[in-house]
């Protein structure tokens, strides 16, 4: 859809809230959910060995996605280019990136891969690393970032068919990655894929916790599962 909104971010001028989550980016609006158009989930890495899955685009990612191509449009770069920054430069950007690479190299990913630090998944060897988001453009509950919950994707006709129209399409396209949910949430889509035969459990780390700095339990929760994920990892990667 970067064809159809790239006018529109180039003549942005501001990249506040109310600059971006409005009527002209506006996908879907019901009730207390809305859906907002953002350029960063539009390109597939086919080269991928990783593929991490977060829930959607919140916020934090959704304005770093919009300067990115507005910055990239202004200097007349090629549209794939600039798609391609937006997602380099927004992917789970902030404390969450952090934390996911400390846990990574903790659980000796970096190691498999040959490289010195999951860090350089985001940076030299972004080769090696597809990622996306369940729903690929933003979701707001009550004008919050949607978490997952109330209502969960599979309760939600429109949460299950961008679902349906962008996830598993881009999972056809990767059959051998190794895959990393973020969260209950992905976890219990990637469940039901597995159940359905559209993916293999032994390709998904199962019990990797969230991220975020809000969760609270993210610590305990890698603790408890630990050897269980580096379990996964060594049996994936022989």
């Amino acid at each position: 859809m970067f064809d159809k909104y790239c006018n529109e971010i180039e003549n942005l001028n501001n990249f506040d809230k109310k600059d971006i989550l409005n009527k002209k980016f506006e996908l879907f609006s019901e009730n207390n959910m809305e859906i907002y158009y953002a350029p960063h989930n539009e390109v597939i890495n086919s080269n991928a060995k990783i593929f991490i899955v977060g829930i959607t685009p919140g916020w934090t990612q959704t304005s770093i996605a919009y300067k990115t191509a507005h910055e990239g449009l202004i200097k007349k770069l090629d549209y794939e280019v600039i798609k391609k920054e937006c997602k380099r430069n927004s992917r789970f950007a902030g404390s969450m990136r952090k934390n996911l690479i400390e846990m990574l190299d903790d659980l000796k990913l970096n190691e498999k891969l040959h490289i010195n630090s999951c860090l350089e998944l985001f940076e030299s060897q972004d080769v090696l690393l597809h990622t996306t988001s369940m729903i690929p453009y933003p979701v707001f509950i009550n004008n919050k970032n949607y978490t997952g919950s109330n209502p969960k994707i599979l309760d939600n006709e429109i949460l299950e068919t961008y679902l349906k129209k962008y996830f598993y399409k881009e999972v056809e396209k990767l059959p051998n990655v190794l895959i990393i949910p973020l969260g209950k949430a992905v976890e219990e889509v990637l469940e039901l894929m597995i159940s359905k035969n559209l993916i293999k459990k032994e390709q998904c780390l199962l019990g990797f916790p969230h991220p975020s700095g809000a969760n609270g339990h993210r610590k305990k929760q890698f603790e408890e599962n630990r050897e269980k994920l580096l379990s996964i990892i060594d049996n994936y990667f022989k």
